[in-house]
């Protein structure tokens, strides 16, 4: 979600005054308790019998919330925070507090003050670990801090796959693969809902530019939409079983997603059977009747809609019966499904806050950090660093303080402060996000472990001066920075502020020169073949200064992989630059942030994935494209070898294959499964494995082909594995094969699911 100008003002005027709920309606006759209290019951069906003994007034008030910064209703309960829906307390049905949570319990412009949460990495660099082990243990920590705080419903989840480099909230995604990204956000939402706290999955669907999202239609045909974005989603709520799906801003195909009855009742309900509840983003409902009908659930954040549609203008539609009551009984049931599933009913949050163990929490954040940090480039082997290296030099990215974040709603004030904040003067996200650092210093943590080394910093912002100090130095360690947020994209894919120059510069003074990158997704490197070293370390949240100067000195293997491809030149890319609405030429003139008022007088306009599902990897391989760095890719500190590869096929297509680590130090792998060949397509993700070997180890890995991926979508037909010969690629990433095998396959309906 995103916060308008508004957001802001009511901060800075104060919290209205609490005041008492409203005193509840008359109750109707009542079920007996235990119909909803038998925790052994299926959720819908105690889902159902707390509908039955719920007033109209008590059902409609559930279907819209509040957006505490705006709202002018006040409860003693209520938190500064993204949403309030009050609940019934006879009945124990809990008020819904509600907040951002990609990355943290977010406090964005810091509407609860002194409130501080543990900051995880960019969800980029979780995804980059391949592993869901690290994106569970990051949602459920995020969970544990949530309920904590006294929140029970943490808007996580973001499965949006990276159809362009430049999108502002690629940072909050999970990279350009169906499988990966599904696989790791269900991972994710598990982890929030072990904390028996509702979780969602996001922005559904085809949020894929900010430019223009609350009026652009994506278009995009049925069958690629199914096979691309919507498998994504499909997995991450098979995987992860979240309460809640949030729709997004955008229309797909003519309609608003939150009234969309294609995506949020033709898809979700009759073919995937969800049965949790659909809740809006904040600022993205347009109607009553065309989204109550088309399967909205709940209006989100109502103050930042046009008109409270789920509030009067809802019962006035049921009573005149445009709407019928059926429909109000469902969705407040689906709402309740998800309470119930996720443990909330259960295991109501605390009343009060209470402690938290933030060392621990940090020592999650940096494990995913570390996991998720890239090698992209190791000449000579610059890197890791030696300890007895005695004069190393730091130069720009603000290296000295901290490390930066991404913006936006996804927002975390991390444990241990700002060093550095810096209010936007223009562009959409100017009134909800900041130019934000974490207080994680690479200058510090670098320090601490070269206590024999000279150690220095230079701001870089003179190139001559940077180039002098490189000179005099063993080793330079350049950070170049990229900072993006919601609400806007980037006007480039160049690194900003002159640093293309200044790293230039520093690696012609000195050839052992390194760049660590924290960027919000792909930059291009101009100067990618004048350094020694290249380091992917994306925005590596509140630990990502220790986790930095582990890798670089190889306490930690450097064991990232691409989830996303990085292009050599932006001519590559399906659309080089934000699809505009017509009659504007600059980014900054077009609306990204929430709300219809914030439209203005912007029409409509088409945005054409033409690539279909041909999404990142698939694009390059169709188009015999090579880019800078491929998908999957990922260098190591040391070395491995591939045994014989046995690939089998049947019910069960699989490839088994033992790999030794050959080097000297322990070391992680990542062997990637890709479905290629004739009539296939481009290739596909079809399987992959992470897995540590200690110098000399060798194990022996089977990586199953995931059905899902073997399906193919048919109109009128549904999905179907078509029988016959199939090829299989084993490869260290999208680019780079080990081994082929052809399988074969008997026919069979398959669900992507």
């Amino acid at each position: 979600m995103s916060y308008r100008h508004a957001l802001v003002v009511a901060l800075l005027a104060g919290a209205a005054p609490v005041v008492a709920s409203a005193q509840q309606a008359p109750s109707p006759p009542q079920a007996t308790e235990g119909a909803w209290r038998d925790k052994a019951a299926p959720a819908v069906e105690r889902a159902r019998a707390l509908v039955k003994a719920m007033t109209r007034a008590e059902k409609l008030a559930y279907v819209h919330g509040l957006f505490p910064p705006m709202t002018k209703e006040r409860h003693a309960d209520m938190i500064p925070s993204a949403g309030y829906v009050p609940g019934v307390p006879r009945l124990g049905i809990p008020t819904l507090r509600e907040s951002d949570a990609s990355l943290g319990v977010a406090n964005q412009v810091e509407q609860r003050k002194g409130d501080t949460a543990t900051a995880l990495p960019s969800s980029l660099a979780t995804a980059a670990s391949f592993d869901p082990a690290i994106a569970y243990a990051g949602g459920a920590m995020i969970g544990a801090e949530a309920r904590a705080k006294t929140f029970n419903v943490l808007l996580a989840g973001g499965v949006n796959l990276t159809r362009d480099a430049w999108n502002g909230r690629n940072f909050e995604y999970l990279g350009e693969d169906p499988l990966l990204a599904g696989i790791m956000a269900g991972a994710s939402i598990r982890g929030v809902e072990s904390r028996h706290i509702v979780s969602t999955v996001k922005h559904y669907a085809l949020n894929a530019q900010e430019t223009g999202r609350n009026i652009l239609d994506a278009r995009i045909d049925e069958k690629a939409l199914r096979e691309s974005d919507l498998l994504a989603f499909k997995i991450a709520i098979d995987g992860g079983r979240p309460g809640s799906v949030m729709c997004a801003y955008n229309k797909v195909n003519g309609d608003y997603s939150c009234e969309n009855r294609f995506l949020l009742t033709q898809v979700l309900r009759d073919e995937w059977r969800y049965p949790g509840f659909v809740m809006s983003d904040w600022g993205g409902v347009h109607s009553t009747e065309k989204a109550a009908l088309a399967g909205l659930d709940q209006e989100s954040g109502q103050e930042l809609d046009k008109q409270i549609y789920f509030g009067k203008p809802l019962a006035d539609a049921i009573a005149s019966g445009r709407v019928p009551e059926a429909r109000l009984d469902e969705m407040v049931t689906r709402i309740l499904t998800g309470v119930i599933a996720s443990g909330l009913y259960d295991d109501p949050t605390p009343a009060t806050a209470q402690p938290i163990d933030y060392a621990a929490h940090a020592d999650v954040a940096q494990s995913a950090a570390e996991a998720g940090i890239v090698l992209l480039k190791n000449d000579r082997d610059v890197l890791p660093l030696a300890a007895t290296a005695r004069r190393i030099v730091l130069i720009g990215g603000h290296a000295d303080v901290g490390v930066l974040s991404g913006g936006g709603s996804s927002q975390v004030r991390s444990v241990g402060g700002a060093p550095i904040e810096i209010p936007l003067t223009k562009g959409a996200a100017a009134s909800f996000a900041r130019i934000t650092y974490h207080a994680s210093s690479p200058l510090r943590a670098i320090r601490a472990l070269a206590p024999d080394a000279q150690v220095s910093f230079v701001d870089g912002r003179d190139p001559v001066a940077a180039a002098a100090a490189a000179k005099a130095a063993d080793i330079a360690i350049l950070f170049a920075t990229q900072w993006q947020t919601e609400a806007q994209d980037a006007t480039s894919l160049s690194l900003p502020d002159n640093q293309d120059a200044l790293i230039a510069a520093v690696a012609k003074a000195n050839p052992h020169s390194v760049v660590v990158l924290e960027t919000g997704g792909p930059v291009l490197m101009p100067w990618a073949d004048q350094v020694a070293g290249i380091v992917q370390a994306w925005y590596p949240g509140q630990r990502g200064g220790e986790a930095i100067a582990r890798v670089l000195f190889g306490q930690v293997e450097a064991s990232g992989r691409l989830p996303i491809s990085f292009p050599a030149r932006a001519a590559q890319l399906p659309r080089p630059q934000p699809v505009l609405p017509a009659g504007v030429t600059a980014l900054t003139d077009a609306s990204s942030n929430a709300g219809v008022v914030d439209t203005g007088d912007l029409a409509p306009f088409p945005v054409d994935y033409s690539e279909g599902s041909d999404v990142g990897y698939r694009w390059y391989a169709a188009r015999g494209e090579r880019p800078l760095y491929p998908f999957g890719y990922g260098l190591s500190y040391t070395r491995f070898r591939f045994g014989d590869a046995r690939f089998t096929g049947g019910a069960a297509p699989a490839v088994e294959v033992a790999v030794t680590n050959i080097g000297k130090r322990q070391g992680v792998i990542v062997p990637q499964l890709y479905l290629t060949g004739t009539g296939q397509g481009p290739m596909r993700l079809a399987g992959f494995q992470r897995v540590a070997l200690a110098p000399g180890e060798t194990k022996t890995l089977a990586i199953p082909v995931d059905p899902r991926i073997l399906a193919r979508w048919t109109a009128g037909r549904g999905w179907a594995v078509a029988p016959g010969r199939y090829r299989l690629t084993l490869a260290t990433d999208a680019q780079s094969p080990v081994a082929n095998g052809e399988v074969s396959v008997a026919a069979g309906a398959q669900s992507p699911g």
